[in-house]
Parts: C-alpha cells; structure tokens; sequence
C-alpha cells in the first residue's frame, strides 16, 4: 500500500503523540514520588512482532530493552491472548532491567487481529528484597533483589487475577503506593487502546499498519546510510564494572569489538568477565540496548525512534557473562551496565567519529536508597535517590552538570526538596553541583551533583547500587577524568566513609545523621591547557572548579581581580605541558594479568620511571595519545622493562590510534581529581 507523506507524517505523530498522552496519564495518576514527581517510568507502542513503533520523551533504558519483554510474552502466551487481557512482568531474564521496573503490557484488538501492544515500565519504588528499595550493593543472587514476576495475567477477559495481585503486593514494602503505580499503568494502556481505535476509525487499520511498516522502513535506511558514511574496519575500547569480592576491590573486564562493513555494525562482548554473585551483571536486553541507544544519539538523534533505527546493528553477549545474565545472579545493576556498555561505545567510537562523541558520562544510575519505619506516620517508607551526574564534554562546548544522560530520556535528575520533605521523613540539607567534578578539558566535562540528606526517623537503613567509585570517567582527545562516586555518613562533622565505595547494603542510620551523596563527574573533552583562560576564569568565579584546579589543571593565573594574567598563564602552562610524564610505546602481548574471576590490563613500567612520575604498585593510571579516548590500566613496576619504554598490546595500540614508537603520556587516574575526603571536610563545614 502506498500512502502520500502527508498521511505517513500524521500517523507517525499520531502514535507518538499517543504515547505522551499516556504519560500523562501516569503522572497524573501514580503514587510514589519516583513516578509521578521524577518521571521514573516510560510508555511505548510495540506491534505483535515487539518492535517498538512509537515513543515520545521516554526514557531510552526503558523502551529500547522492552521489545524482549514483549517477544517473550507472546512466546509464552501468544496464542491465547485475548481481548481484555493485561500482561504483568518484571523479570530481567525474560528482557527486563531491573525488578524494580515494573511493566505492564497491553494487548489491543482490532477487527479480532492483535494489532498493538500499549507498554508501560514504571520504576517501583519497592519490589521486597533484603533492603528498603529493593537494590542491594552486595546482593549475591536475585531472590535478594525483590520478587520476580515472569509474564503473566494480572488481568483476564477483563477481569483482575486478584490472587496473583495480593500475593505480589503482600511481598513489597507500602503496597498501597504499589498498587496506585500499577493502576496507573492500566489507565494509560486504556487511554492508548482508545487513541488506537479512534485512528482505525478515521484511517482505516490497514492504513495503519502500511504507516508503521513504512515508518520502520524509513528509520532503518536512515540508519544504514549513517552506518554506510563510515570507514569499514574493526575498533576496539575496554572498561571495568568495580566489586569487593570477598572484601577486596577487584575489577571486571568489559572489552568490546566494533565491527563496521558496509551498512552494518556489529558490536562484539566477547572476552567479557562471566557473571558474579555480586550486582554488577545485567541482561542481553540491556546491553543490546544501550548499543543502540549510543549509535542513535550519536548518529540520528533528531529523527523519532523506533525499531528500524536498530535493524542494521547486531550485538554479541556471551551467555553467563557480566552482559548476559543468567539465573540465579543478581541483575540489579542494569544502569551500571548500560553506562559502561555506552563508555566503550563511545571510547570505539571515537577512534572513527571523534568530533561527534562526548567524554564519558557519569558511569552509573547511582541508586541510593533510603528506608525503615516512621513512627510518626505509623507507616514504612523508601526514598529512592538518584542524583544526577555530570555528562561528557563535547567538541562544541561543557558537558551539562546534574542532567540526564542520554539514556534517561527526560528523567527528572533533581529531585524536588519539596516534595522528598513532605512525603519523607528527610531533610534536604544541601542540594549543590561539587566543585572540580567534572573532567577538565578544552571543553570542561559537566559537574557531579552532591546532596546531604538528614534523617529524622529512627532505625532507618541505607543501600547503594553504583558503579565507578574506584574507575571514573575518561576524557577524549586529551580530557582528563570526572570525579568518582561518593557516598558518606556526616554525624555533625564526625565523617563515616565506607571500606566497599558504591556497593552499600542496608547501612544502619541513626535519626539526626545526615546522608551525603555525590554523583560522578562527566570526562573532558580536549587538552585542559588549551581552554580558554576566559572561560577558566569564569569557572573559577562560579565556584565550579577550585583555585588549585585553575592553576594545576588548566594552567591559568588569575590575578587579584580574578581575571586572566596572559603573560604568567603562557609560562605556566608551558611548564605543565613540559612537565607531562610521556613513554615510548614498544609492541609486547604481555598487558594483561588474571584476576580472581577477571582480568585486568596491565602497565609494565620500569621502577625508575615509577619513581620519575611518582607512581606505585598497582595504581590506577591511563595513557593517552590525544588522538581518542583514553586507556586505563594499573601499575605493574618491572625491572625488565627498558626505561623510557611502555610495552603495548595491539589492541591498547589500535585504542589509542598509533603505533609502536609513538610517545604516549602517562598519567594517574586520581592526580586528575581531588580526593574524596577534601569534599567530605568542605561538606561538613
């Protein structure tokens, strides 16, 4: 069938406007703050096949993962779906995220066919499990994460399975606001099936259906064409997932191979750490997904998104592996994940695009959870915090601070004060961007967000879900990293850090204490010393970076009205970029070492160059050639090695894009940054 542009045009706004009727639905409509306050929830329209045919404003890491929920479901109930029917699922092995991304899936008839599937996934506040708030930092299988539902019927020809509901609401903390949020889901499903029918009217169902297809088609020669615009080749980035197993800080290996030919890509996880009894695994889903969500905005971010954006991109996951989970390992950790699934795109990417990728994002969702009991209300209570990290910076300009990244969609990332004060028993401190978090660069990557929380209920308990506390992000082409996660316990200057950063489960907060927490920062993009000492001024003026960072980092010497001293800023930044510690990259296979489950690469250093760069035994460095993103590795002092030299793999030289011979700067990860504990006292004054 062929339909003028006019039409295909009015239809395809058509669905997408439905979709954001239904989220306004939701909103309007939810119970817990983290839906109807914060936006944490998205709407979709899938066909029966699963593709995902319309979104709106959604949150990327919702919709892109959803179309395997659907697949699943109607492998299993397919053939029996009826008119009237409602499917319930949260399992992230049947293609969901997280348990506490509830969805609901609605099947619409039209003229006795099944023609859409209204979906939505809403974050739930509480699932059940070993904390308040359902996501452990030290969960060693699901079962501690929340009650798993596989694709069921909570409602049936029209009536609700009210066994399946008490049994799952008996299993989750203040089920009355779980059942306000599930309601909420089927209000919108309604106000969908409605929209659906009323366009069936007007056009006509095979009308419809030829508009979809069409649609489809068009967003998939989009993307080939993008695909097709690129040089062909093999291109390669690692990151590491950060656990404590048995106490002790081990990284996890997250290699990725990005294949281009022609119109396809292909990108390959082999070689990833297998799963761990830890919360740092996510789904195939999951991982697809943020593939996909990487080469979208990079490629085709202005274009609405649905399935054909995805076709010519294929993703290898080996089964049993950090990308792929299996039961019984946790899942929990789909948002940390998902990032570093991002940051080697982007780290691949860079390497053929440069000028279209950003610095590392914030490198987790950073899930903090606080709960317990409220005497006052008579009631339990969760409050899920996420603040907002900073973003990459890019070619064009500063990396946002305390924004959604690109895979959250229009997210709420500052929660309101307001509203956690009235419906909590909290106390919102402080709520400010942290000083000197984001990586700096030519362009400055976006500022961390830091807030003090102050408990007022007794007995409350406190969880973090995160991921880059010990590995922050990286820059690109020459940027230096963001600030790591941070989380502590200020008891009125009295400071309690934690001995595992970023995984904490069910900490024990007395009332008066106050909870701090610190997203990460964004990478910089682009050598510091060659900012704009105009622009550095600025930034020192408006508190985001410290007077140390303005002279070490970036070179500039302000004079006593705060502005640029051109004479002294050229010296010292001659200096600074004299002083870089740089290598000569030598062709070696032996860069990487075995962990307990893992590996990890390796920097053979010869101890006098240790010694000239001030670096010790297994410290976390990178090295850059300033041509694309950086490297990272921990140290390894080798008397064997030629001084002046730093044995390189291929791969760690196709990374940095040079050879054997190029001079490489080697630098530490943390010397970039100041550490934790200078914020934490600044905090407590």
């Amino acid at each position: 069938m062929t339909i003028d542009p006019i039409t295909l045009e009015i239809l395809t706004q058509a669905l997408i406007s439905t979709v954001r009727e239904m989220r306004a639905t939701v909103c309007r409509t939810a119970s817990s703050v983290a839906i109807y306050d914060a936006k944490d929830f998205s709407c979709g329209l899938f066909a029966p096949d699963s593709q995902v045919v319309a979104q709106s404003e959604d949150i990327g890491s919702h919709v892109v993962p959803l179309p395997w929920s659907v697949r699943t479901a109607m492998e299993k109930m397919g053939a029996g779906l009826k008119e009237g029917d409602v499917i319930l699922v949260n399992d992230p092995y049947t293609g969901g995220t997280h348990l506490n991304d509830v969805t609901v899936i609605y099947p619409v008839f039209r003229e006795g066919r099944l023609v859409f599937f209204p979906a939505v996934r809403a974050h739930w506040a509480d699932v059940g499990g070993m904390v308040p708030g359902s996501m452990s930092g030290k969960a060693t299988e699901i079962y501690q994460e929340g009650i798993r539902i596989p694709p069921i019927k909570i409602i049936e020809g029209g009536r609700t399975n009210e066994a399946a509901q008490d049994l799952l609401l008996a299993n989750m903390r203040v089920p009355e606001e779980r059942l306000g949020d599930l309601n909420a889901s089927f209000a919108a499903c309604r106000v969908a099936e409605m929209r659906v029918h009323e366009l069936c009217d007007r056009y006509g169902l095979d009308v419809l259906l030829a508009a979809v297809k069409m649609d489809l088609d068009r967003a998939e020669a989009r993307m080939r064409a993008c695909i097709a615009a690129l040089p062909d080749g093999d291109f390669f980035y690692e990151d590491y997932l950060e656990t404590y197993m048995g106490g002790h800080f081990e990284p996890l290996l997250l290699p990725l191979k990005l294949s281009i030919r022609g119109d396809r890509m292909v990108a390959d996880f082999t070689g990833a750490s297998s799963q761990v009894p830890f919360p740092v695994n996510s789904t195939a889903a999951v991982t697809s997904a943020s593939v996909f969500i990487t080469v979208k905005s990079v490629f085709d971010p202005q274009a609405p998104l649905n399935q054909g954006s995805f076709r010519p991109i294929d993703v290898i996951v080996p089964p049993a592996s950090i990308v792929n989970v299996q039961r019984p390992a946790p899942a929990g950790s789909h948002g940390e994940i998902r990032k570093r699934v991002i940051a080697t795109m982007v780290g691949a990417l860079s390497q053929v695009v440069p000028d279209m990728v950003a610095g590392d994002l914030c490198r987790t969702s950073f899930h903090n959870l606080l709960g317990g009991y409220d005497p006052r209300t008579g009631r339990e209570w969760v409050h899920y915090e996420w603040s907002a990290g900073g973003n990459g910076a890019f070619l064009e300009d500063d990396g946002p601070s305390a924004m959604a990244p690109i895979d959250w969609g229009d997210l709420v990332t500052v929660q309101s004060s307001e509203v956690i004060e009235l419906r909590m028993p909290l106390l919102v401190e402080s709520s400010r961007l942290a000083v000197d978090s984001g990586g700096a660069g030519h362009t400055r990557g976006g500022l961390s967000m830091q807030r003090g929380l102050r408990v007022l209920a007794p007995e409350t308990r406190y969880s973090l879900l995160s991921d880059g506390a010990v590995v922050p992000s990286f820059g690109v082409r020459g940027g230096l990293p963001g600030f790591p996660v941070g989380s502590w316990i200020d008891r009125d200057g009295e400071i309690e850090d934690f001995d595992t950063p970023g995984k904490i489960a069910g900490h024990a907060v007395e009332e008066g204490a106050m909870v701090v927490v610190r997203s990460a920062g964004g990478g910089g993009y682009g050598d510091p010393l060659t900012r704009d000492p105009a622009r550095v001024a600025l930034d020192a003026s408006e508190g985001y970076i410290s007077a140390e960072a303005c002279r070490q980092l970036y070179g500039v010497v302000l004079d006593n009205r705060g502005e640029p001293d051109a004479v002294a800023t050229l010296a010292l930044r001659k200096r600074l970029d004299a002083s870089r510690f740089k290598l000569t990259a030598v062709a070696d296979e032996n860069t990487f070492e075995p962990g307990a489950v893992s590996r990890r690469r390796i920097m053979r250093i010869n101890p006098s160059d240790a010694r000239a760069a001030g670096l010790e035994e297994d410290e976390l460095v990178e090295i850059d050639a300033r041509i694309a993103a950086a490297l990272r590795g921990w140290v390894r002092i080798d008397p064997s090695v030629a001084p002046g030299t730093l044995p390189c793999d291929a791969r760690s030289l196709a990374i940095l894009k040079c050879g054997a011979g190029a001079r490489v700067e080697l630098r530490s990860v943390l010397s970039a940054v100041r550490p934790r504990v200078v914020i934490a006292a600044e905090a407590a004054e």
